[in-house]
């Protein structure tokens, strides 16, 4: 079926029209296209353009995250960098064809049902077009109709409220849930099914429920609705989808043929096609993409496997490379190169000093072989929904209303941490709070449950293109200052074993003598040499001393600290300007106005 799809997407033209006035141009009769079953099938193979490239998913979360340090600022987070002279997303020729679809599926050639289920899709995609707008800007025009020129009040109309856009997104999301006749879709789960709708339903519902409880919008739907919203559309594919936990974490994200026991739906490749993509290519290049590595702070989160925070472990700020992955969460290991990792047979450390500027280099989204890593030939699935958000989905929404058991807890949270290998708290929900994440990340937050699952979250879904819209909606935008600090090592200008093999792995060294000294007491002749400074303002990698004299800890950027910005304003971007100059009417997020800057402010 995927091949399907690729094949029929070239008739895209045919439909797509530019903007939201503009007529689809079409070289086939209408009547052919919405008078049977094939032509609205046809027809519908459109609306998947929507979805982002596999490339675009794989490197969804390589900026704008607060856990990761990259090669450089990203302009939303870095201070005078962006205003709506640089803001974009205000496009909306999508939109038009997804409504001209609507507006003509009427054929009574055509069952009532089939219609409908047609119907829902494009609905479906509908949702997922505003979702996204909303959550960039807020309020927005809500646009049901392919637009003529001379419907000049919408066109140049005012945004519609937030409130009236999402429960019409909610709508949608219900009919298509109900409409759609797909269930399962076993062929590299690329097609839209009911429970896609459903799970699409719980992740928009929870977004909007924590939203609104934790900002102050003034809305007249209540958060509790939008959350018990979250919960009823998550506990539908709980109850009657027939997924589950695929048992193997990794193999999610490293297989052609995504698991379909988890798998909701997913971007797939061909081979066969010469429909490939980047991941690999972007997750080894330390140049080719953002470089991205996570930083200790966040590394420490990672429970231990018998459920207890690792923080709580003595000595934990002073455990090596080796030290810290032991006894761990097993995604851990699924989501960074660690001691013992290898690729095609070979034991591969991280690439100190190259894309490993901190030690914590990703491989959740790449695989182990190395052919893709300068080219885009890879061909592994990306996930796009899977079962495992809709647990993390049902368990936010229950805590954040007090209803969660722990019955819900043993099914959701628990569920998810045996599968990483944690034995410890998978029955009952904690009761105890973890003072280092709360200090940390959370510290308005005082119930263990909530952030308890904000961890769960955060290990669970890392890369999957969640933790910004996440940071947003808890308020915590903060975090996107957090400072990049990396591995412990135990000193600078030696030879470091750092996997404990025996053999010599890294030299950081702070000089030439340095280096000399390290290099004649190493067993490796073939070791990283990775050069470092003490001084915090220096533009190459640094050390900063770890307390009580023992070692250090890598850093990167840190003599940018002061440029890293977040204000209350970026909760929204910026409407581009010349969405502003097309349409006077339009007004500008509060905050933005004017050409102003993310200052601060």
């Amino acid at each position: 079926m995927n091949k399907y799809i690729i094949f029929l997407s070239a008739i895209i033209f045919l439909f797509c029209g530019c903007e939201l006035d503009e007529r689809p141009v079409t070289s086939a009769d209408k009547n052919a296209i919405f008078s049977s079953e094939d032509g609205l099938k046809a027809y519908s193979i459109s609306f998947y353009d929507m979805f982002p490239s596999a490339t675009s998913q794989a490197i969804v979360e390589q900026s704008l995250v607060d856990y990761g340090a990259t090669n450089t600022l990203g302009g939303f987070i870095l201070r005078n960098s962006y205003s709506e002279n640089n803001s974009s997303g205000w496009n909306w020729s999508a939109l038009r064809n997804v409504n001209y679809f609507i507006a003509n599926c009427t054929s009574p050639a055509v069952s009532e049902s089939v219609r409908n289920n047609y119907i829902g899709l494009a609905r479906y995609f509908r949702a997922m077009f505003y979702y996204d707008k909303v959550r960039r800007f807020g309020d927005v025009p809500w646009v049901d109709r392919p637009l003529e020129p001379k419907d000049e009040e919408i066109l140049y109309g005012s945004r519609d409220s937030r409130e009236l856009v999402m429960e019409k997104v909610y709508e949608d999301l219900i009919f298509a849930a109900e409409n759609i006749t797909r269930s399962t879709d076993a062929a590299q789960s690329s097609l839209v099914t009911k429970w896609a709708a459903y799970a699409l339903a719980s992740r928009v519902a929870l977004f909007e429920g924590t939203f609104r409880k934790y900002h102050n919008l003034n809305l007249p739907t209540s958060s509790e609705e939008w959350l018990i919203r979250a919960a009823d559309a998550a506990k539908a594919v709980m109850e009657h989808s027939g997924k589950s936990l695929h048992d193997n974490y990794r193999e999610l994200f490293t297989s052609d043929d995504p698991p379909s026991s988890e798998t909701i739906l997913a971007i797939a490749s061909d081979a066969s096609l010469n429909v490939k993509h980047g991941a690999n290519w972007r997750w080894t290049s330390e140049t080719f993409g953002t470089g991205l590595n996570l930083i200790r702070p966040y590394i420490a989160t990672y429970l231990q496997k018998d459920g207890s925070p690792y923080t709580t472990r003595p000595g934990w700020e002073y455990e090596d490379f080796y030290e810290e992955f032991q006894d761990r969460d097993l995604r851990l290991h699924a989501t960074l190169r660690h001691p013992g990792y290898t690729r095609e047979g070979k034991r591969t450390l991280p690439v100190f000093g190259g894309y490993a500027r901190l030690g914590y280099q990703p491989i959740k989204l790449s695989v182990d072989a190395t052919v893709g890593d300068d080219k885009n030939e890879s061909t592994h699935a990306l996930q796009l929904i899977r079962y495992g958000e809709v647990l993390l989905n049902y368990a936010e929404a229950k805590a954040e209303l007090g209803t969660l058991t722990d019955a819900d807890w043993a099914m959701t949270i628990g569920a998810l941490r045996a599968r990483a290998g944690i034995t410890g708290g998978l029955e009952m929900k904690p009761t105890t709070i973890d003072t280092y994440l709360q200090e940390t990340y959370y510290p308005d937050i005082s119930d263990p449950v909530i952030l308890e699952i904000r961890r769960e979250r955060a290990t669970e879904l890392i890369f999957e293109g969640f933790r910004f819209d996440d940071l947003r909606r808890w308020k915590r935008g903060d975090l996107f200052k957090m400072t990049w600090t990396g591995m412990y090592i135990s000193d600078v200008n030696k030879p470091l074993d750092v996997d404990h093999d025996g053999v010599d792995d890294v030299i950081y060294y702070t000089d030439a003598s340095g280096l000399e000294s390290a290099e004649d007491q190493s067993n490796n002749p073939n070791l990283y040499r990775v050069q470092v400074s003490k001084d915090p303002g220096a533009e190459i990698i640094q050390v900063h001393e770890a307390g009580d004299g023992q070692g250090y800890y890598l850093a990167w950027y840190t003599n940018n600290e002061s440029k890293k910005v977040w204000g209350p304003k970026q909760y929204f971007f910026p409407v581009p300007v010349g969405a502003l100059n097309n349409n006077p009417n339009l007004e500008q997020n509060p905050g933005w106005e004017n050409g102003a800057t993310n200052d601060g402010n």
